[in-house]
C-alpha cells in the first residue's frame, strides 16, 4: 500500500508562510496570499520517493479544526507535514493533537523559522510533535520518508522516548537544480492571483540567500550569508511548465537578492528573451545593486514590478540598522526604474529600536517623495532568529511576554517599544504613514490612470477602502 503525506498550512488565521516573512494579510494593502511554494516542493521531493500527498491551506479558506480531522480521516495519512510561524505556533500545532486522536500512529513534523532559536523548547511543549526540520526542508524530509536512521538525518530534532535529540544541522544545499519542481498539480493555482489585476500568479524560487544580514531581517538566518542561484535553464524549465500545464503567465520571481550577481541575472533575462515565452514577471532588488544597463535588460525580459527594500528616509535609521544604503543611492534607483518603465513596490519599516518622531516623519516624507506605484509600511517585527531579537530582549523593549499575544497582527501592530516611543505610538505612526501616502490627490490620479481593466478597479477600490478602514 502506498503511504501518504499530508502537508499543511493550518487553519490558523490568513498568513503568508514563506519563512523569512511570516505576515498574516489582513491588514496589509496590496499583500496577496501567496502559493504554499515550500509545501510544493517538499511534496514533489516526497513523490520521488514514492509517497502519495496531499495539500491544504486551511488558513485560506478559513476553514477550522473540523474540516482538518473530517480531511484526516478521509485521506487516512502516514505523515502530516505542518508549516508554522512565530504568531500563530500555539494554534498551529494543536493539530497534532487531533491527528494523533484520530490516528496515535501518525507522525506529526513540523517545519519553520522559530525552530532555529526554539527546537528542543517547542517538542518539550508540544507533546503531540514527533519531529521538527531545521533548515532547508527537502532533503531532510526525504531522508525520513526513506526511514534513514533519525540520528544520522542531519538537521532533525525528534523525540526517542522521554529523551529530545537535535543532531547538527543540514548544511544550506548549493545545488538547488537538483529538487524537483513544485508539485504544482496538488493545488488550485487560479486562487492565487496578482493584487493589481487579478491574474493568477505563480511564485517561482530562484535563489536563496543574503549576504547582507539586515538587523531584522531572517533571510540570512533561513538561507544562509551566500546567495545560491538556481541556472537560468532551470528557472526556464519550470516556467515552461507553468504556462504549458496551467496556463500561468505571471510570475513572482522569490529570492532574498535578486540581482546580486549581474551575469547571472544578465543570462536569465537573455534566457528569458531568447525562449521567446510570453509572460511577466515581478522581483526585488536592493537600491546599490542595480544599474540602468540591467533595468533596461530586465524590462526586456518581461519584468513589470521591482519590490525594494527601503526601510527608512532616515540616514541614522538606516546606518544604525546596517542597511548600507543611503539616501540619494534610493532615490536614483527609483528614478531608474520609473525611466525604464517597471513599476516600484517600495517596503518601510516602522518602530526599530531607534525610531523617534522626527526619523519617522523623515520616512513618511521621503515616500510621499519617492512617490512609487506600490507601497507598503510594516512596523517592526522581533522575530527569534533575527538581530532585532536579540537587541530587544537585551533592552528590555518587549512590553508584553505572552509570544502568542505578542505576535498576533505582525507587522501591522508593533511587536516592540523603541527607545523614544510607546508601541501605541509607533502604531498611530504606522497608520499616519499609510494614509498619507495614500490619499494623496496625485497618488490617486496617477492609481486611476493606470487602470486598464473592471478587475483593476475592484482590486484598487478594495484597496483604498481597507485604508480608508484603518482605525
Amino acid at each position: 500500500m502506498t503511504k501518504k503525506v499530508f502537508l499543511i498550512y493550518p487553519p490558523a488565521g490568513i498568513m503568508n508562510r514563506e519563512d523569512r516573512c511570516q505576515q498574516p494579510i489582513k491588514d496589509l494593502v496590496v499583500i496577496p496570499p501567496l502559493p504554499p511554494t515550500d509545501l510544493l516542493y517538499m511534496a514533489s521531493m516526497a513523490e520521488s520517493v514514492g509517497y502519495e500527498c496531499k495539500i491544504k491551506d486551511y488558513s485560506l479558506k478559513q476553514e477550522t479544526l473540523v474540516d482538518f480531522e473530517n480531511d484526516i480521516k478521509e485521506f487516512k495519512p502516514d505523515y502530516i507535514i505542518i508549516n508554522t510561524t512565530t504568531p500563530t505556533l500555539k494554534a498551529d500545532l494543536d493539530v497534532c493533537k487531533i491527528a494523533k486522536v484520530t490516528n496515535s500512529n501518525i507522525k506529526t513534523i513540523a517545519k519553520g523559522a522559530h525552530f532555529l532559536t526554539f527546537n528542543k523548547e517547542v517538542l518539550e511543549e508540544f507533546k503531540s510533535l514527533d519531529m521538527i526540520m531545521v533548515g532547508e526542508p527537502e532533503l531532510t524530509l526525504k531522508e525520513i520518508l526513506q526511514k534513514k536512521p533519525k540520528e544520522e538525518i542531519l538537521g532533525l530534532c525528534f523525540r526517542k522516548g522521554n529523551e529530545i535529540i537535535k543532531n547538527n544541522l543540514r548544511p544550506f544545499n548549493d545545488n538547488l537544480d537538483e529538487l524537483p519542481y513544485p508539485a504544482r498539480h496538488l493545488v488550485n493555482n487560479s486562487i492565487y492571483r496578482r493584487p493589481d489585476n487579478n491574474k493568477i500568479q505563480a511564485t517561482i524560487k530562484v535563489s536563496r540567500g543574503c549576504p547582507f544580514h539586515c538587523f531584522f531581517c531572517l533571510a540570512t538566518p533561513v538561507s544562509g550569508h551566500k546567495v545560491r542561484a538556481r541556472s537560468p535553464k532551470n528557472i526556464l524549465g519550470e516556467i515552461q511548465e507553468c504556462i504549458e500545464k496551467y496556463n500561468i503567465r505571471d510570475f513572482l520571481f522569490w529570492s532574498d537578492i535578486f540581482n546580486l550577481d549581474k551575469n547571472w541575472a544578465i543570462e536569465l533575462c537573455n534566457e528569458i528573451i531568447d525562449s521567446k515565452l510570453k509572460f511577466t514577471w515581478a522581483s526585488n532588488t536592493r537600491a546599490d545593486t542595480i544599474d540602468e544597463e540591467l533595468a533596461k535588460l530586465m524590462k526586456k525580459a518581461g519584468c513589470t514590478l521591482v519590490s525594494i527594500g527601503i526601510e527608512s528616509g532616515s540616514q541614522e535609521m538606516l546606518d544604525k540598522m546596517g542597511k548600507k544604503t543611503n539616501l540619494d543611492q534610493i532615490r536614483n534607483t527609483v528614478k531608474m526604474f520609473k525611466k525604464v518603465g517597471i513599476k516600484t513596490y517600495n517596503y518601510f519599516v516602522i518602530g526599530l529600536p531607534w525610531e523617534s518622531e522626527t526619523t519617522a516623519e523623515e520616512t513618511i516624507k521621503f515616500a510621499v517623495e519617492l512617490d512609487s506605484d506600490f507601497i507598503n509600511f510594516y512596523t517592526a517585527v522581533a522575530f527569534p532568529g533575527t538581530r532585532l531579537y536579540e537587541y530587544v530582549q537585551e533592552n528590555n523593549l518587549f512590553e508584553i511576554e505572552n509570544s502568542e499575544e505578542l505576535y498576533s497582527n505582525a507587522y501591522y501592530y508593533p511587536v516592540v517599544k523603541s527607545h523614544y516611543l510607546s508601541k501605541d505610538r509607533i502604531f498611530e505612526l504606522h497608520k499616519q504613514a499609510v494614509k498619507r501616502f495614500h490619499l494623496r490627490p496625485k497618488y490617486i490620479v496617477k492609481s486611476l490612470l493606470n487602470i486598464r481593466s473592471f478587475t483593476e478597479v475592484k482590486s484598487y477600490f478594495l484597496a483604498g477602502l481597507s485604508i480608508l478602514l484603518k482605525k
